[in-house]
């Protein structure tokens, strides 16, 4: 099982290869559903749930298809993971995880 770190060296664990970039993205559009109850909540202000779940599910899929890649480029970790969103169009945003695969 490959795992992830923020940090750019693992405590106890000599690099001895970087493999190269591991990416993992999924695009999520809104639901009508959900716009009807959010936009409801916009009026009295505070977070919007509907969303926060659904960018969470969308930044857990990004993370597991970055580790599936270096699963595959053979790696044992990634490391110095960011993540990065982008709208693709309206009412749809990418969500992008992304670091480097390493072996130790």
């Amino acid at each position: 099982m490959v795992a992830w770190y923020t940090t750019e060296k693992v405590a106890g664990k000599q690099i001895s290869k970087h493999l190269g970039v591991a990416t993992g993205s999924t695009i999520r559009a809104r639901n009508i559903g959900r716009d009807i109850v959010a936009g409801l909540r916009t009026l009295v202000g505070g977070e919007v749930p509907e969303y926060t779940e659904m960018m969470a599910h969308a930044r857990n899929q990004a993370i597991e298809r970055m580790l599936q890649k270096a699963d595959e480029m053979g790696a044992d970790a990634v490391v110095g993971v960011r993540f990065s969103t982008a709208m693709i169009m309206q009412g749809t945003a990418e969500v992008m995880a992304f670091g480097t695969a390493v072996k130790f």
